[in-house]
């Protein structure tokens, strides 16, 4: 890792007195989020403070996704419009972050067609950032840096969003090459963070007060697996676990092919690994799951699912689920349903399939029509409703720990947080119990969240 002490004090002794405002933007996955903060980490070093609003910006950062082409539309429309405002304010710099530009066509494109933007920056290549803005303030008219570096970034300052909830990337990049998937291609191979810098990050947040950390990888499951059997996932949860202190571990995502017994073994034993596992089945279908490349059958699913039950029938479980994968019959789709109704999950994340240049499922052939997809979706979420509203009654009369979160939308004097079985939970009280742990009476259940009474704080 390059040491940027003298870059950024040059940019310091060029910003000069005067304040610089920076607007950092960051699109998609927890994982940009958190490069976004550590961007932010870097630019405060570097002398900028930050603001909301693009206008009062002299310094433009948008952190992009691309696991969707629809996202990737949506920055360019978005730095297209950003030509006036460099028009308007000649002094003002534009960069370019995150997964869109781990591919060289569009890193390319943006060399080509968008002259307002001074410097791209690939996703392992944040160290590289004083330098691109170095040049940049010096008057290069464009600089890049997407390297796939393997000793990414290890920041040790980072402006984190929140004052009590913190994201700690353990891994990067994923070998599974799911057919609709494009994050191996811009997030390269999974490199596993050495543990000790993991346990370190985590000692530390703990100490400044952090109450939940949430553990993120593209597929937490297979942490290292490329450290020669120094640690596997399983017992980094054990280790941090072991930290003192009275905190909350959560973790996502979670790949069925890689859940092993070990993992959830340990998440029953340890106190303070939440109690609530998110696992992405995609389909109900093992032939959608064959064409998807997913490497698991739904009977090997639901051994998963049959072993957490045996342990405790109420564990929380959520899902992803896509909707509409290339020729998707109506029989696959009905195993889809029988899932959903036969698991009982807490809660699904479902998408209608979104075709992705670059991946394989991109070039199979789909005679399924949007108009059957839409249908599908409207059945699948009105099912779900379905579940949630009779399985969130489980909870009605218990205690349930939550780590409160914000006040709540739609009524005032409200709270609302999460519960360690990741349930959203709403009950009037204070807001200055945002950040604490507080014990809540359930006392109703709706399809999306429960509701209760504070009991103590």
């Amino acid at each position: 890792m390059n040491d940027n002490t003298a870059l950024i004090s040059e940019i310091r002794s060029l910003l000069g007195d005067s304040e610089h405002k920076a607007y950092v933007r960051s699109f998609g996955c927890q994982l940009n989020v958190s490069d976004g903060e550590k961007i932010k980490g870097q630019l405060k070093k570097m002398g900028y403070t930050f603001t909301e609003s693009e206008a009062e910006a002299d310094l433009i950062i948008l952190n992009t996704c691309a696991v969707r082409e629809s996202a990737e539309d949506r920055v360019f429309g978005i730095v297209g419009s950003m030509k006036k405002l460099k028009e308007q304010k000649p002094s003002l710099i534009i960069g370019i972050a995150g997964c869109m530009t781990a591919q060289s066509h569009v890193a390319d494109k943006i060399k080509q067609s968008y002259t307002q933007v001074d410097f791209v920056l690939g996703t392992s290549a944040i160290n590289a950032l004083p330098k691109l803005l170095l040049e940049a303030l010096k008057g290069a008219k464009f600089s890049a840096d997407i390297t796939e570096y393997d000793d990414f970034s290890e920041v040790a300052e980072q402006v984190r969003d929140s004052s009590f909830k913190a994201s700690v990337p353990i891994m990067f990049g994923c070998n599974n090459f799911c057919t609709y998937c494009i994050v191996p291609y811009v997030r390269g191979r999974e490199r596993s963070r050495r543990p000790e810098d993991i346990i370190a990050e985590v000692r530390g947040l703990v100490a400044d007060g952090y109450k939940e950390i949430m553990l993120l990888g593209q597929n937490v499951n297979s942490y290292g697996n490329d450290l020669d059997g120094e640690m596997s996932f399983p017992k980094l949860l054990r280790e941090l676990n072991s930290i003192e202190g009275d905190f909350i571990i959560r973790f996502m995502s979670s790949h069925p092919k890689d859940a092993s017994k070990e993992l959830i073994d340990t998440i029953f034993e340890c106190e303070k690994v939440a109690k609530h596992l998110h696992l992405p089945v995609q389909s109900g279908s093992s032939e959608v799951l064959r064409r998807m490349n997913r490497r698991y059958t739904i009977e090997k699913y639901l051994e998963i699912v049959d072993y957490i039950r045996g342990k405790d029938p109420d564990f929380s479980l959520t899902t992803d689920i896509i909707v509409g994968f290339p020729n998707e019959t109506d029989e696959e789709f009905r195993e889809t349903i029988n899932i959903v109704k036969n698991v009982m999950f807490d809660n699904i994340y479902s998408f209608i399939y979104s075709r992705r240049s670059g991946t394989k499922a991109a070039e199979m052939p789909d005679s399924t029509s949007d108009e059957v997809k839409s249908r599908r979706m409207r059945e699948l979420l009105d099912v779900q409703r379905e579940v949630s509203s009779e399985h969130y009654k489980r909870f009605i009369g218990r205690t349930m720990r939550v780590l409160v979160d914000d006040t709540a939308k739609k009524r005032d004097g409200w709270l609302t947080g999460k519960s360690s079985e990741f349930i959203i939970v709403e009950f009037e009280g204070d807001k200055s119990l945002i950040g604490r742990f507080v014990n809540i009476k359930v006392t109703d259940a709706m399809n999306w969240a429960v509701v209760g009474e504070l009991i103590s704080g």
